[in-house]
């Protein structure tokens, strides 16, 4: 049986690869950090807590990062451990830069000390790219992050390929572009749309506030992205993917598409100038060929059916008939 260790393991997609890998006869092993708060919903939710085996390890101390992977020794490192909010990184740029560096590099490091043969994954953002020149964007675009969130993916990014190509690590980074779910957490833009629009339907709230809505974004399904994840570290070479779904959509696309849906009028939707970001990329969506011709990902499925799913699976959890 094969063990596979996930950072990050209460988010979406630690919880969506948790329940995949387990199917597939993995031991799983769900690493907490005991400096951080973590609320294991999201696997209950699915149905696969009491499979995880839960560790604590603080990801900032390199000595007990290195005893963690020598006592478990696992096969497969997914790392999903991050501050992930680009608007509180403006708000937090070095508890940001810090943490989302220092794990990463932590983590690389043990396993070259440790000579451990364990596979890496880390989960890289779009928001590295920033402001690109040409789209769609590619592996080997260059990058230009907009913000200290982007700025410390990208260090986290440069770092593991550089462990890769100096020590012959088995590392891949995942590129991930926007990707959504029922598990996604409300200070995200779709999730805050769908479960707002639901309580002005309710009558329990009166607006939904917003940001700029005239920006674009390459918009996924996580359940999906995982399955991508996973591939990366079954191929006999490691390599970089961008994880993403091909083309982008409007911010105000998708709230209009909800309201329409939940028979709302638009004049409930205000803009909160509060809400709008420091440094803002207009248009962002990737190039997924690599992914697809070399791991086999098929991806093809339109946004606007995810998210009808997502609104279903909302109004469902609300009545009680779901999952």
């Amino acid at each position: 049986m094969r063990t596979a260790l996930i950072t990050g393991i209460s988010g979406q997609d630690g919880a969506y690869l948790s329940r995949m890998l387990l199917e597939k006869g993995y031991e799983v092993v769900g690493l907490l950090d005991p400096s951080r708060s973590s609320s294991l919903w999201k696997l209950d939710y699915l149905g696969v807590r009491d499979r995880i085996r839960f560790e604590r390890c603080d990801l900032k101390s390199l000595d007990e990062v290195h005893t963690f992977l020598k006592k478990n020794d696992p096969d497969e490192i997914y790392n999903f451990a991050a501050q992930s909010s680009v608007g509180a990184s403006f708000q937090q740029p070095s508890d940001t830069i810090n943490f989302n560096v220092l794990s990463v590099l932590n983590i690389l490091e043990a396993l070259r000390r440790s000579g451990s043969g364990a596979r890496f994954y880390q989960s890289s953002s779009s928001e590295m790219f920033g402001k690109v020149d040409r789209l769609p964007v590619r592996e080997d675009t260059p990058m230009h992050p907009l913000s200290p969130y982007a700025v410390s993916k990208a260090a986290a990014h440069w770092m593991t390929i550089n462990y890769r190509e100096s020590f012959g690590l088995f590392a891949c980074c995942g590129v991930c572009f926007n990707h959504e779910s029922y598990l996604r957490d409300e200070r995200f833009f779709v999730k805050k749309v769908i479960t707002e629009a639901l309580r002005i339907k309710a009558g329990e709230q009166k607006v939904l506030k917003v940001g700029n809505l005239d920006v674009n974004r390459d918009f996924g399904y996580s359940p999906k992205y995982v399955e991508a994840m996973w591939m990366m570290l079954q191929k006999e070479h490691p390599s970089d993917y961008l994880i993403c779904s091909g083309r982008s959509i409007s911010l105000r696309r998708i709230v209009e598409h909800v309201f329409d849906r939940l028979k709302i009028d638009m004049s409930k939707v205000w803009t909160d100038p509060s809400l709008t970001r420091p440094n803002e990329m207009i248009d962002i969506f990737g190039d997924n060929s690599k992914a697809k011709r070399e791991l086999g990902w098929n991806y093809d499925i339109d946004f606007f059916d995810v998210l009808d799913r997502l609104l279903e699976e909302e109004v469902g959890v609300q009545n009680g008939r779901w999952p």
